[in-house]
């Protein structure tokens, strides 16, 4: 039934539209702060410092291993890449929870951020917005109704069914 309203109502799309807002502008702003701040971003001393202080459970063992194995062999090795993939993908996941455009795809991107920074220990405001986050996805296009998302969707749509035609036509053939 909530979900029913979530994915449906008129209503649901104007509250979903101000947490859309909320939460854009959250992560528009830590973008764009880490694309013109001062200095450069620099992932290295965060990577780092979460590779050599995992998060541990209450009997000290480590308590997201994989992620902490990502880390070491994936992260830290390739800082450099992180560095442009963290706040381009904060910046891009602001813009379009803000503009209402491929909005899902946006909610899936930042609720993996703050997953990541979740377990590296770092709270802060990670848990209201992935609470934000799994609200807007659940409610699919209903999120983006308000939004680009009225346009674009249908317009993807019905590119890519008449790209499936035309592929189809020719695999026939």
């Amino acid at each position: 039934m909530f979900n029913k309203f979530l994915r449906e109502n008129k209503i649901a799309a104007g509250i979903l539209t101000i947490l859309r807002l909320y939460l854009g502008y959250g992560f528009l702003t830590a973008g764009w702060e880490k694309l013109t701040g001062p200095k450069p971003f620099d992932a290295t001393g965060f990577l780092m410092g979460v590779t050599h202080n995992p998060v541990l459970s209450p009997v000290k063992a480590i308590e997201y291993p994989t992620y902490l194995a990502f880390l070491k062999e994936f992260a830290l090795p390739n800082a450099h890449l992180f560095n442009t993939i963290v706040p381009m993908g904060e910046f891009l996941v602001g813009l379009g929870l803000i503009l209402g455009c491929l909005t899902t795809a946006a909610a899936f991107f930042g609720l993996v951020m703050n997953f990541s920074y979740v377990m590296a220990g770092v709270v802060s405001s990670n848990p209201l917005d992935i609470l934000f986050g799994v609200i807007i996805l659940a409610a699919g296009y209903n999120a983006g109704r308000i939004g680009l998302d009225r346009w674009a969707l249908p317009f993807i749509r019905k590119y890519t069914a008449k790209r499936n035609n035309t592929e189809t036509v020719i695999q026939k053939a």
